[in-house]
């Protein structure tokens, strides 16, 4: 039976997204042809629709359409110009200096806005155009882009992160956001070496050297859009509002902000919030449906048949999580974050929380490896928006993006590696924060 019940589920799944139906309906009616298996008909349907219901009714959730809108407040406020003029000032000198200036600013934007595709949308459309005129091809310009808009995902304030800790069971958001900082950060020095060494092989040229008071002028101009970081992380960390509260006060933040850069005008208003509903309407319908899924997966006993399967292979720590990694890397190229997530965390968390494995540290390890499968071809949705920006193909892309794209994986292997440990005492006093804490 239990065999059966898999192989519906992935069958009917994988058939549905491949004859071209949305990821979320596909969720919900694979989900419910695996439950007529056990249960009649009305009542698989009032199961089906229950778990929607009540995969929704979380005031944890209320943070996602709030960090929606205020990364829409800050995309549309002039506040990438500012990051990419602060970066420049920094490192334009160093050897492909506007590549690792789209690195740190496509990094800071994707944490702020909290959206990859947003990030490579207004890096793509601001430095391409920019990196094209100083002399570098538009390809590696675009694969630059691509591999460091997603590592802002992994860098709080993060969807994503609140997304795990509702399918995790509750594990801290204040945890997960303190954790994602050096992983984030780190995948992005490596990501700048490569860049570097890439660029200087090809003779890229270098910018002049930024006076100090053009550095300090930059810095000025950058600050309040880098604060808003500070003070919701701060804010959390030190129990002054919980994770929701933040994202209102994200919300009001980048609200004034874009009024006093004259960036933002009450016109503007009803076509952001918009398309902040739009966005937030279908990442909580993949939640809807996701949720859906996880409980069949577990009504079925799914997940623990694949736990049992995995630790029967192997009992090795290492060789565990590099199974479930090279998974997790093929399902974010196929999959978006949001059910992924949803999907894979009750089938996995399990797995590592019996080899030792902290919650914490695997939801990082876990949305770095979807971050890496959103630029993988073929179907990586922030490589196809990549490419679409700087007007070029995928073939041509593949070249300078497979380096990256190697110090990506190394990054991933290196964090998992060093980051199996059992927690400590500051981790495990986190790990038993309150979710919305």
């Amino acid at each position: 039976m239990e065999a059966l019940t898999i192989f519906i589920l992935a069958m009917s799944f994988f058939l549905l997204i491949g004859v071209g139906m949305p990821v979320a309906w596909s969720i919900a009616i694979s989900s419910l042809l695996t439950l007529l298996i056990s249960l009649p008909s009305l009542a698989a349907l009032t199961t089906i629709a229950q778990r929607m219901g009540t995969g929704l009714d979380s005031f944890t959730l209320l943070a996602i359409p709030f960090f929606i809108l205020s990364g829409q407040l800050m995309t549309h406020g002039g506040i990438a110009q500012r990051l990419i003029r602060f970066a420049k000032s920094l490192i334009g000198t160093l050897p492909g200096g506007l590549a690792l200036i789209n690195i740190i600013s496509a990094m800071m934007m994707g944490a702020i806005a909290g959206s990859a595709m947003a990030s490579a949308s207004a890096m793509g459309g601001i430095l391409g155009p920019e990196m094209e005129k100083e002399g570098y091809d538009k390809e590696y310009g675009a694969a630059v882009n691509i591999t460091s808009s997603t590592m802002g995902l992994v860098i709080p304030p993060s969807n994503v992160l609140i997304v795990y800790s509702l399918a995790s069971g509750g594990v801290s958001i204040a945890a997960l956001f303190l954790a994602g900082y050096i992983p984030g950060i780190l995948t992005c020095l490596f990501l700048m070496l490569v860049a570097s060494i890439w660029a200087k092989s090809k003779g890229y040229p270098i910018s002049e050297r930024s006076s100090i008071r053009e550095v300090f002028s930059s810095f000025i101009s950058a600050f309040p859009s880098l604060l808003l970081l500070f003070i919701i992380i701060g804010g959390i960390v030190a129990g002054f509002f919980t994770a929701t509260e933040a994202s209102a006060i994200a919300v009001l933040y980048t609200l004034i902000l874009g009024f006093l850069y004259k960036e933002i005008k009450f016109k503007d208003l009803s076509k952001i919030f918009l398309d902040s509903s739009k966005t937030s309407a279908i990442v909580l319908l993949l939640i809807a449906c996701s949720m859906s899924m996880s409980w069949v997966m577990s009504y079925e006993n799914i997940p623990q048949n694949l736990s049992d399967f995995l630790i029967g292979i192997s009992e090795n720590k290492i060789v565990i999580l590099l199974m479930i990694n090279l998974i997790l890397l093929f399902v974010g190229i196929f999959m978006d974050m949001t059910p992924a997530v949803l999907i894979f965390t009750p089938i996995f968390l399990p797995v590592v929380k019996s080899i030792g494995i902290d919650p914490i540290q695997f939801g990082i390890i876990m949305v770095l490896n979807l971050c890496i499968g959103l630029c993988t071809p073929p179907v990586g949705s922030v490589l196809f928006v990549g490419v679409g920006i700087a007007k070029t193909s995928i073939e041509k892309v593949i070249k300078p993006l497979l380096p990256l794209f190697i110090a990506m994986i190394f990054a991933l292997g290196l964090i998992t590696c060093l980051l199996y440990t059992s927690p400590s005492p500051r981790d495990a006093t986190l790990s038993r924060m309150p979710s919305s804490a």
